[in-house]
């Protein structure tokens, strides 16, 4: 199913080239207790999980989910990111280009930090993607963004703050990192995170239209259908990771994670350094996937299958392919929106506990992020239709954004 934004939410060819693999000795831990992640490439058996058990043990069926208003953003909003500054402050990129920022309280500034309207194409599934600030900042003041150029191609970029106003990102100041050309208008992932190693993570749809008809999802010589891995410091561009799965060969060495359809949105668990993805569906199941920390080079099946189903086929072959960690049909939703694994301090009960959400349905879910295997996920609460995003403040706290313009806290209680 095509992800709709209503206001709406959808080869590849680096213009510069594949840089060559970065030489990181000594590559200090973004997170702390967090070690720089290495590869252990691992493929799962058919009907096994990559998973391996935390000891969360989360009670999910007593626990219930509410929102309560905590600011309202126009545009948009489809993806929010704490400035790690100590200061409390959110970023929120809207889908008309804009990026606002939100002090601890809510409180939205009275222009934005950057408009890229002029730079963008939006609607449908294209605007202003994906946000993130250097887990440095304001150390290194870069903030990177995603989004779809006026060509309706995938621009991964950073910007810094303008001199002598840290309110607003300096439009001067753009530097390209990344280039994607998208051959459809639609599945254009989007989602940017830092994980624990200090590498950014970028998310890439299929390129779109429907079935991925060019085979991009099991293509490795392509950076569509994948979730990509590069290191963004001391370079003005990015360096590939020496530790990447192909970083010598076989695949495009910024690869990380393959076989995915449309990863809208993705995020570390700031505890783990577990990597979450909730991948949107195509006709019939919706999937959260999940990557063990440090562990890359996962084919997580598309367009083999969808969800843990065979897709457009009776039998498919499942050899060295991942399954997800939970799927879902049409009974409840259309358009998985991936979200966080809970790790802030106001609810002890919620700890360990992965919420996610469904634009269609406004259903919020939950799945016990330490469990291994498979398992289904449990409904915890409602949101209304148009959730496009979930974020997490610095203390861990979590949030609803939807396209109205919305923004409300996750607000837990026992039943």
């Amino acid at each position: 199913m095509t992800l709709l934004l209503a206001i709406t939410l959808g080869g590849c060819a680096d213009r510069s080239g594949t840089p060559a693999p970065s030489a990181r000795p000594g590559l200090p831990s973004a997170t702390p207790g967090l070690p720089h992640a290495t590869t252990a490439l691992t493929t799962a058996e058919p009907g096994q999980s990559t998973a391996a058990s935390q000891g969360a043990n989360v009670d999910l069926a007593r626990i219930a989910i509410s929102l309560e208003p905590f600011a309202t953003v126009g545009g948009g909003p489809l993806a929010m990111a704490a400035l790690p500054d100590g200061s409390g402050r959110l970023l929120v990129a809207a889908q008309d280009g804009k990026v606002w920022l939100l002090g601890a309280d809510g409180a939205v500034g009275g222009s934005p930090m950057l408009d890229l309207g002029p730079r963008i194409s939006t609607g449908g599934e294209r605007g202003l993607l994906g946000i993130a600030p250097h887990p440095s900042f304001p150390t290194d003041p870069r903030v990177f963004v995603d989004y779809t150029d006026t060509n309706g191609d995938t621009i991964v970029a950073s910007f810094r703050p303008a001199p002598g106003d840290a309110g607003r990102l300096d439009p001067d100041s753009f530097q390209q990192l990344l280039f994607v050309d998208q051959p459809y208008p639609n599945h254009n992932g989007g989602a940017l995170a830092f994980g624990p190693d200090g590498d950014l993570y970028v998310s890439l749809g299929d390129g779109g239209s429907g079935g991925d008809p060019q085979g991009n999802g099991q293509n490795l010589d392509t950076l569509l259908g994948k979730i990509l891995r590069l290191d963004v410091d001391g370079t003005a561009t990015y360096l590939v990771p020496p530790d990447n799965p192909f970083a010598s060969g076989g695949g495009k060495a910024e690869i990380w994670l393959y076989g995915l359809r449309n990863p809208w949105r993705l995020s570390f668990d700031r505890e783990t350094g577990d990597l979450w993805i909730g991948d949107v569906g195509q006709n019939a199941w919706e999937e959260v996937d999940v990557a063990r920390a440090g562990v890359g080079g996962l084919n997580f099946g598309w367009r083999v299958m969808e969800g843990t189903h065979c897709y457009n086929a009776d039998t498919c072959q499942r050899d060295g392919l991942t399954p997800p960690a939970t799927d879902y049909g049409r009974d409840l939703g259309c358009t998985v929106i991936g979200g966080y694994v809970y790790r802030g301090a106001a609810y002890d009960f919620l700890r360990g506990a992965y919420l996610f959400a469904d634009y269609c349905s406004g259903n919020l879910f939950a799945l016990d992020a330490g469990a291994s295997g498979y398992a289904p996920p449990t409904p915890v609460g409602s949101g209304g239709n148009g959730i496009a995003a979930l974020g997490q403040d610095a203390s861990g706290e979590l949030y609803v954004l939807n396209l109205d313009g919305t923004i409300s806290r996750v607000v837990a209680t026992q039943r």
